[in-house]
């Protein structure tokens, strides 16, 4: 819950087949706030000592909160939390390592944001000047929906099977069902209780349902949770998904390099001819 406008930037990425075996860091989305804090401010300096303890905390925890006061009161005060998926574990490094690279990208999106998002395959990790941790919020961030699979009675039951196990209240915070060549994956973040989960997770999951009912696959992101399902080899490029590890986010970082070249090849063309111009003019005024 950011305290202004949130500017969502969105690339639901290929998930390779499964949830479990596609690129940890692959890109899904992130959102900043419109506000911005000044350079050299003691909120930037909350902002870096937050990113940089999820990192470290990291190591050791699969989730983790921090809020952080300011010496001049709630102006400089953030709140924060990260949470990796419920199959990476802090002792091999997967969940650090994850962290590090979504702080990383989330330094760049939204540099001098006062809040700022990402969802990264395998980690999420969120900062705020306004409190938001222990908040249930169900705000709909990022739903997508496969091409429609037609009328399969096999196709249907499995994917019945797999969403009714995500739904069940008893599979608690991450929860993968498995059904055939059909996987689910629903996940809450840590600072809810279980009874907010699961209201979280059943809101997520009554859109599965409800918008991708007929689809190959489905992706539904709240602000709080999400949850997804997909058979084998159901998401790809063709259906408007980006590849494994060529995130979108780099495509973008790709892309404003090449019109950066652009407007300064430009701008050194319009800086000769009016070079030229002048020099012409010179060599007239000479006659």
């Amino acid at each position: 819950m950011f305290a202004t406008k949130l500017v969502l930037f969105i690339a639901v990425a290929s998930l390779l087949g499964t949830f479990s075996s596609a690129a940890v860091d692959t890109f899904i989305y992130g959102g900043c706030s419109q506000a911005k804090y000044f350079p050299g401010s003691p909120y930037e300096s909350n902002v870096n000592s937050l990113l940089t303890s999820f990192v470290s905390s990291a190591s050791l925890y699969t989730y983790n909160n921090f809020t952080l006061n300011g010496i001049s009161g709630d102006i400089s005060s953030v709140y924060g939390l990260y949470q990796c998926r419920g199959d990476l574990s802090s002792g091999s490094g997967d969940c650090a390592r994850c962290v590090a690279r979504a702080v990383s990208r989330l330094g760049s999106l939204c540099a001098m944001a006062c809040g700022g998002a990402l969802q990264l395959e395998g980690c999420f990790v969120k900062y705020d000047n306004t409190t938001f941790l222990g908040v249930e919020d169900k705000t709909v961030v990022v739903r997508r929906c496969g091409p429609p699979v037609g009328y399969n009675s096999d196709e249907l039951t499995r994917r019945d099977s797999v969403v009714g196990y995500l739904a069940a209240s008893s599979g608690g915070s991450y929860r993968v069902g498995v059904s055939g060549n059909l996987q689910g994956v629903a996940q809450c973040t840590g600072d809810l209780s279980a009874t907010e989960c699961q209201d979280c997770l059943m809101e997520a999951i009554g859109r599965l349902r409800s918008d991708c009912g007929g689809a190959a696959w489905g992706d539904v992101y709240l602000a709080k949770c999400y949850a997804r399902y997909s058979a084998r080899g159901g998401h790809s490029r063709a259906n408007g998904y980006g590849g494994s590890r060529n995130n979108d986010d780099d495509e973008i970082e790709k892309t404003l390099a090449i019109i950066v070249g652009l407007i300064a090849g430009v701008t050194l063309l319009v800086v000769f001819l009016s070079f030229m111009a002048k020099s012409c003019e010179r060599g007239k005024g000479g006659k």
